[in-house]
């Protein structure tokens, strides 16, 4: 047994039981919709088809980071058993969460001297937040030690790679991803934009694609150049998807029969409701390792 936990927040956008299964500690992020709170808890208390269904229908969800007292709740109890801990937060350039997690580290430290508490910004959201954390269990559970995986963490995080498209342009209009106009013009055109996660952890818009099928070919286009060994890639792959089940199993679909040394299955996820406050329905977001991201 290792000597220490990896934790992480409800924005890897994994299941829970995955989370069970794996013994990760988890931070719940919260968010309203129509006048009412509700943590991020995986679906249970307000179900993803309600969820998107209330934004289809016009409601607009917000969102709340975790905040200081929430993190050393989350890491006190571990560190009073003895153990240390690598915690891994949702990318900087999405939320302020990093900080108060940082906080909670050297409050918990002053109390803790003993113990090891890193905190990690993964530079990462959803999915892919969630398969750096899947790589991070795989090397703590073949053995190693905490701060050789933090090295690892945070010399491999920018190798992990995030492309996504949305067929719903509102919310990244709301989000100041498009201009008013270009929403308006690219929904009657039928654009859907293909972006990615920046080596800074912001959401970047990098083409425009004229219809799913176009943009999916796009998506997959860009694992072929960047996935680690080209079309040999055997490393793992995530895709996470808001209300459009069909159209990440496209995507799967596309990806298994161009890359034919998958480490198992393409696992497909729910985008959680505090991503999906922003992205909206219609998101369907592939992650991979690959080259390192320089921009």
């Amino acid at each position: 047994m290792s000597g220490y936990k990896v934790t992480c927040c409800s924005t890897a956008d994994m299941p829970e039981e995955y989370f069970k299964k794996r013994d990760v500690p988890v931070a719940l992020y919260h968010f309203e919709l129509k006048g009412i709170e509700y943590p991020d808890d995986f679906g249970k208390t307000i179900s993803f088809k309600d969820f998107y269904g209330a934004i289809s229908a016009g409601a607009m969800p917000v969102t709340s980071q975790v905040n200081t007292d929430a993190f050393v709740g989350l890491f006190e109890p571990i560190l009073a058993d003895g153990l240390d801990i690598i915690h891994l937060t949702l990318s900087s350039g999405i939320t302020g969460s990093v900080n108060s997690a940082r906080l909670a580290r050297e409050e918990l430290l002053q109390r803790y001297p003993d113990r090891k508490l890193f905190v990690v910004d993964s530079l990462a959201a959803s999915s892919g937040y969630g398969l750096l954390l899947d790589g991070a269990l795989d090397l703590r559970d073949g053995g190693m030690e905490i701060d050789d995986l933090h090295i690892w963490l945070e010399n491999n995080k920018l190798n992990l790679h995030h492309w996504f498209f949305t067929s719903d342009l509102r919310h990244l209009k709301r989000g100041g991803r498009v201009s008013s106009t270009s929403a308006v013009v690219g929904s009657l055109l039928n654009i859907c934009p293909l972006l990615n996660v920046s080596n800074t952890g912001h959401l970047v818009a990098r083409s425009k694609e004229r219809g799913k099928k176009r943009v999916i070919a796009a998506m997959v286009d860009k694992m072929r150049r960047h996935a680690r060994d080209g079309i040999n890639y055997s490393g793992k792959c995530f895709i996470s998807q808001s209300a459009c089940l069909e159209d990440a199993q496209a995507v799967a679909s596309l990806i298994k029969s161009s890359f034919q040394h998958l480490d198992g299955d393409v696992m497909i996820n729910d985008v959680g409701a505090v991503i999906g406050a922003h992205t909206g329905p219609g998101t369907v977001a592939l992650f991979f390792w690959g080259d390192r991201r320089i921009d």
